[in-house]
């Protein structure tokens, strides 16, 4: 495969994901689809970190950008272009390890959610143990269904992330690639 096909191949495919990070890390502001939480302030702590929306979502969007251009005959489809492809596809490498970090301590720590009468977070310190046994949800009393909530949209944005850390670090190799030996765009006959 040419290097300026891979680079389209990979924003055609980090496009999806940035979008699905920015959906995740919003819906996750409201647990049950309800305003109230974010208003009171109970929300999990690592949502306000917004691993989604900032990580997975603008700094991927932004290099999926500049790498899609470099695919395309023009400005950036030349040696200099992927050159900065490599660079922009750093920026989408921190940022996918920037949401996968918190991706995986929410899901470490668990929700903040109502237990009896007080908030906290009750599965943190836990070693994750909540993850798999459902009958520990049972201690949240409110917002309601917020563990299965947590759990999912939290395990999705660290899939996101992996795929996106994935495909930022194989543009890395391509831009290489594509600096040394050029793009593979259609040449002229001489």
């Amino acid at each position: 495969m040419c290097t300026g096909k891979c680079s389209r191949f990979i924003a055609l495919t980090l496009y999806p994901l940035a979008v699905i990070s920015i959906i995740c890390n919003i819906v996750l502001f409201f647990p049950n689809g309800e305003i109230k939480y974010a208003q009171d302030g109970h929300i999990t702590e690592e949502v306000k970190y917004m691993g989604g929306l900032v990580g997975g979502g603008i700094m991927i969007l932004m290099p999926a950008l500049y790498i899609h251009l470099t695919g395309s005959q023009g400005c950036c489809g030349n040696r200099c272009g992927m050159f900065l492809s490599i660079l922009f596809a750093a920026v989408g490498v921190v940022g996918a390890l920037y949401s996968l970090a918190v991706a995986a301590v929410a899901l470490q720590n668990g929700p903040l959610c109502k237990v009896l009468l007080i908030w906290g977070t009750p599965f943190k310190n836990n070693e994750a143990k909540y993850l798999t046994n459902e009958n520990q949800w049972l201690v949240c009393t409110e917002p309601k269904n917020i563990v299965s909530f947590h759990i999912g949209l939290f395990a999705t944005l660290l899939a996101t992330s992996c795929l996106q850390l994935i495909l930022c670090a194989v543009q890395m190799i391509n831009g290489l690639f594509g600096c040394l030996c050029g793009t593979c765009g259609k040449k002229g006959v001489i």
